[in-house]
């Protein structure tokens, strides 16, 4: 058991990821209708939570290391610290780099998943911030268990990944995207080797989606001209389950 997973981002025509390359919108388009978008269709899915890789994370976060007294040897379990009824903000963060000196971002209760190798001393600045947590294996790559856990410990039933593309890839080899909601922004980037929807960071030849087909589940043009699309994830014909 695992949480509905929806691949939730907004992108440009070439699959681009950030809105600062992208062109400039048109002459009578406005650009706040635009950028408004990507959070008003985040919330006609009614998730708990989302999830965003470390990097991402600690853009948000913005906190800084401090280094914890005689912390004390704790066994690599869940820890669920007092979410306060809040939507959760989850940090996929095998080597706990992410450092938040506070319980949320943007309102959303913080929970770390992390690697079980991460120190002692890591694990009691969580606690003394506020933040929960959970372990996803030795090297933190167990990322199936770790959406179990959401779902047991947590309660957690529909979550939305939120990117960027190197965690998306992660998530779509391990067959845990159930549907993708792709905003399409009205504007090109055009710069070869930039960040896109999916950046797998595998084996030569692998490929993420083996196994997997999408089916075309909504087409809608927003105000402005921006086009969100929605793609149920299968099990491709004649493939065996992805596991």
């Amino acid at each position: 058991m695992r949480p509905f997973i929806i691949c939730h981002m907004v992108t440009s025509i070439d699959g681009r990821l950030h809105p600062s390359r992208f062109t400039p919108a048109a002459v009578g388009v406005s650009a706040d209708v635009l950028r408004g978008h990507y959070e008003a269709v985040a919330g006609r899915f009614g998730a708990e939570g989302w999830i965003v890789g470390r990097k991402t994370m600690a853009e948000m976060a913005k906190g800084h290391e401090r280094a914890v007294a005689d912390a004390p040897a704790v066994a690599r379990e869940p820890h669920v610290a007092d979410q306060k009824g809040r939507s959760l903000a989850i940090a996929i963060d095998p080597a706990g780099r992410v450092h938040y000196g506070r319980d949320n971002i943007g309102g959303d209760h913080v929970v770390a998943v992390l690697g079980e190798r991460v120190s002692d001393s890591y694990l009691a600045e969580l606690r003394e911030d506020g933040v929960s947590y959970l372990f996803a294996g030795p090297e933190g790559d167990d990322l199936p268990g770790a959406m179990a856990q959401l779902a047991t410990v947590f309660g957690v039933r529909t979550l939305l990944l939120e990117g960027g593309g190197r965690i998306n890839g992660a998530f779509l080899r391990h067959g845990l995207i159930d549907e993708f909601s792709t905003l399409i922004h009205p504007a090109i980037d055009g710069v070869a080797g930039t960040p896109s929807i999916v950046d797998y960071d595998g084996a030569d030849g692998e490929r993420p989606g083996a196994g997997q087909a999408l089916r075309l589940i909504g087409c809608e043009t927003l105000d402005g001209g921006m086009v969100w699309l929605r793609h149920a994830v299968e099990q491709a014909p004649g493939s065996a389950a992805h596991g």
